[in-house]
């Protein structure tokens, strides 16, 4: 398994700014989604992270999570991984949940009732685990009797998405993908998936302090 997996959300977008649904639907960046990325690569280019040049770098296809890894300055060593695309929200792309809640479904919400006409959380969920098996053929193995990972240095950093990513995380401690409606996420945040004697841990979720 992996010593640690950096997950970062993509930066803002237009719809991701107005709370809207965005799914497969490929939006650029903002401006000002644009600058946050750089200001994570700022971050990440400064001890401890010192650029992570031994980590394997994985990005979603889709062109804000790309954008931003690039912006951070990953692009040249980073791999498209379709696992990571965000959640196909079939007929519910594009909007807002009050707007769904209004129009076609009082009281609905995403983590209990899904989306009709795209993939289910399941579905998301079983990408999440296929993505976190992938990893275990890379990076560090954990001592259980300590908290040092050997060959500590291979990394995983992903660019992904918001729901994506806490499902990941949900799937990473072996709890039900419904979690990840606990563990909110903003643009451009720095999270850190990783070990505690053995068992696996959060060391970091939703850190924007780059941002300010």
């Amino acid at each position: 398994m992996p010593s640690r997996i950096l997950l970062v959300r993509h930066g803002e977008t237009e719809w991701s700014a107005g709370g809207r649904h965005t799914g497969r639907t490929d939006i650029p960046l903002t401006e000002e989604g644009r600058e946050m990325a750089r200001r994570l690569g700022d971050r990440l280019k400064r001890e401890p992270w010192g650029g992570l040049p031994a980590a394997e770098i994985r990005t979603s296809p889709l062109r804000r999570a790309r954008e931003t890894c690039e912006l951070a300055g990953f692009g040249d060593r980073a791999l498209d991984t379709p696992d990571l695309l965000e959640w196909d929200y079939g007929r519910y792309e594009g909007m807002t949940g009050p707007a769904i809640r209004a129009e076609d479904h009082p009281g609905w919400l995403i983590w209990r009732d899904g989306v009709p006409d795209g993939e289910t959380l399941e579905q998301v969920a079983a990408r999440a685990d296929a993505f976190i098996a992938w990893t275990a053929e890379h990076g560090g193995v954990p001592d259980p009797d300590t908290t040092v990972m050997h060959s500590a240095d291979n990394d995983v950093l992903v660019f992904a998405h918001g729901h994506f990513l806490r499902i990941l995380a949900a799937r990473w401690l072996g709890l039900p993908a419904t979690h990840g409606q606990r563990l909110k996420l903003g643009p451009a945040t720095l999270s850190i998936l990783t070990w505690e004697y053995g068992a696996r841990a959060v060391e970091l979720w939703n850190d924007g302090s780059h941002l300010h």
